[in-house]
C-alpha cells in the first residue's frame, strides 16, 4: 500500500482511513497523521471543520453510541459521512507523494480548430504561470479536447490535476474519454457510490461534493460547468474546491453560461477569459422555437397531450432520438403515460432514480427512442443526434442558463449538426426570451470569427 499516494492531500474521518486502530495510533505517534475535531463549538456558533458549514439550522443532535452522549452533527455533509462533535478529522502529514513525470501522456490524435487551439493555449499558459483562467465556450465547442494540451503539460511536470463538476453523469461520461486520451495515467472517477476511491489517481475526475475529502492536494483545479446547480448556489462547495488546491496552483473554469459574478470579474480584468463562440464542427447552435399552449399545466394534469407537442411529434425527423425535459419529477410518469403509444421504447430519469446511470447509458446506446428527464441532463452529457423539447419552459426552474444548456444538447454531431429545439410554454418569460437572444448572439459572434 502506497500511503503517500493514498493519503497526500486528504482530510478524512476515522472510518475512511485504510488502517487498523493500532496502525492509526502508530501514525499519530510518529506525526504522520494529525487530527482535529470534526465540529468546533464556540459560545456563538458551531463550525463543521469538514465542510465549512456554519449555519445553525444545518446542524442536528443525535445520541452517540461510542461515548453514550448526545452530540451535534453536521447535516450539510451527512451524505458523505457523519461529522460529529466527538469525531475527529485525520490529515496526512507524512512523506508526500511523488507523481510521475510522463514524457508523452496524451494519445489523442485529433486536431483542434483554431478557436479551440487559442483556448487550449490560454489554459496551458495559466497552468504554467499558476493563474486563473475562464474559458467561455458555447455548448458543443469541444471543451474537453481544449483541456488536453494543458493536462499533458501538467502531467509532464509531475503535477496532480482535478477536474471537478457538479454532476455525477458528467464524471461518468468523461471517464472513458480521459482513459482513452491518457492511457498510461492513473485516473480516478469520484462520485457517490463510485468504486474507484483508492486515492492514488494523479488525474482525478470528481463531483464537487467529493472534494470534501481533499486539502492542499492539487496543482491544477479545473471546474467544469462552474455555473451549474448546486455549485454556483452553494458557497461551501466553492470553499471545498479552494481548500483542495495547493497554495500555489492553477484554476481553470469552464462554462457556456457564466453567471453575472464571473462576468463582472472578467469586465474588471480580475479574471482572464477566452471566448469560444463556435462549435467544433463549425455549424451554428440550434435556435429554439417557442410555442404557446393555453392551459398547458391543466392539460398535463388532466392527462391530455398538449397540441403543440402532438404537432411536433408528427413532423419531426424520426431518425433522431428525443429528449423531453419537464420541470418536476411529478410530471415524469404523466408524460410517459401520454406518449407510451407513440414510441416503441421510452423511459424516464431523475436525480434520485436508482437506475439513473443505467438508463442514461441505455439511451446513449439508442435502446430508447425517447428519454423524459428533469434538469439533471441539462448539461455535460452528449448524445449524437437528438431533438429537444422543454415542456412548460416558462416554469421557474428553467432560467436562461438552463434553457441555453438544454438547447445545447441538440446538433452536437458533425454528421447531424442541426436538431430541433422546441420550448412549449403557457406564457412567454424573460428567461425564454433571454435564452433565445443569447443563442442568436453566440451564432452572430461565431459568424464574425469565421
Amino acid at each position: 500500500m502506497d500511503f503517500p499516494k493514498q493519503l497526500t492531500g486528504k482530510i478524512l474521518l476515522k472510518e475512511e482511513l485504510p488502517f487498523e486502530k493500532d496502525e492509526i495510533q502508530h501514525l499519530l505517534d510518529s506525526n504522520d497523521l494529525i487530527r482535529t475535531p470534526s465540529i468546533t463549538k464556540t459560545f456563538f456558533q458551531l463550525i463543521c471543520n469538514r465542510c465549512g458549514n456554519k449555519k445553525h439550522h444545518l446542524f442536528g443532535k443525535i445520541p452517540c453510541y461510542r461515548c453514550q452522549k448526545t452530540h451535534f452533527y453536521c447535516r450539510n455533509c451527512i451524505q458523505t459521512g457523519r461529522a460529529m462533535e466527538c469525531t475527529m478529522l485525520y490529515e496526512w502529514t507524512g512523506p508526500q507523494a511523488n507523481w510521475p513525470h510522463e514524457t508523452n501522456p496524451c494519445a489523442w490524435e485529433g486536431t483542434l480548430t483554431p478557436a479551440q487551439s487559442k483556448a487550449a493555449t490560454a489554459i496551458q499558459r495559466a497552468i504554467q504561470k499558476h493563474k486563473e483562467q475562464l474559458v467561455w465556450a458555447v455548448c458543443g465547442a469541444g471543451k474537453t479536447e481544449m483541456l488536453f494540451p494543458g493536462i499533458t503539460y501538467a502531467l509532464q511536470q509531475g503535477k496532480r490535476i482535478c477536474l471537478a463538476t457538479p454532476r455525477s453523469d458528467v464524471v461518468r461520461e468523461l471517464m472513458p474519454r480521459f482513459q482513452t486520451a491518457f492511457p498510461h495515467t492513473k485516473i480516478e472517477a469520484l462520485y457517490a457510490n463510485s468504486s474507484q476511491k483508492t486515492g492514488e489517481g494523479q488525474l482525478i475526475l470528481s463531483t464537487t461534493h467529493q472534494l470534501i475529502r481533499y486539502k492542499h492536494a492539487f496543482d491544477v483545479m479545473i471546474i467544469d460547468e462552474i455555473d451549474a446547480f448546486p455549485y454556483h448556489q452553494d458557497p461551501s462547495l466553492h470553499s471545498l474546491a479552494e481548500r483542495a488546491c495547493k497554495q500555489i496552483s492553477s484554476k481553470i473554469y469552464l462554462t457556456a453560461t457564466p453567471r453575472e459574478k464571473l462576468k463582472k470579474r472578467v469586465s474588471k480584468q480580475q479574471l482572464a477569459a477566452e471566448f469560444v463562440p463556435i462549435r467544433f464542427h463549425g455549424h451554428p447552435l440550434p435556435v429554439p422555437v417557442s410555442k404557446l399552449e393555453w392551459n398547458l399545466r391543466k392539460k398535463i394534469n388532466n392527462k391530455k397531450l398538449p397540441h403543440t407537442l402532438d404537432s411536433f411529434l408528427q413532423t419531426r425527423n424520426p431518425q433522431r432520438q428525443l429528449l423531453i425535459f419537464v420541470p418536476t419529477i411529478h410530471q415524469l410518469p404523466l408524460i410517459k403515460q401520454l406518449l407510451t403509444n407513440r414510441f416503441v421504447s421510452l423511459e424516464t430519469v431523475h436525480a434520485e432514480d436508482e437506475k439513473r446511470k443505467e438508463k442514461v447509458e441505455a439511451y446513449r446506446q439508442k435502446k430508447y427512442e425517447l428519454l423524459i428527464t428533469t434538469t439533471i441532463l441539462e448539461r455535460g452529457v452528449t448524445f449524437p443526434s437528438v431533438d429537444v423539447v422543454i415542456l412548460d419552459a416558462g416554469h421557474h426552474v428553467f432560467d436562461e442558463a438552463a434553457i441555453v444548456q438544454i438547447a445545447g444538447r441538440a446538433g452536437r454531431s458533425p454528421v447531424d449538426p442541426t436538431g430541433d429545439v422546441l420550448l412549449i410554454h403557457q406564457g412567454l418569460t424573460e428567461a425564454i426570451k433571454a435564452a433565445i437572444k443569447h443563442i442568436q448572439s453566440m451564432n452572430n459572434r461565431a459568424k464574425n470569427q469565421m
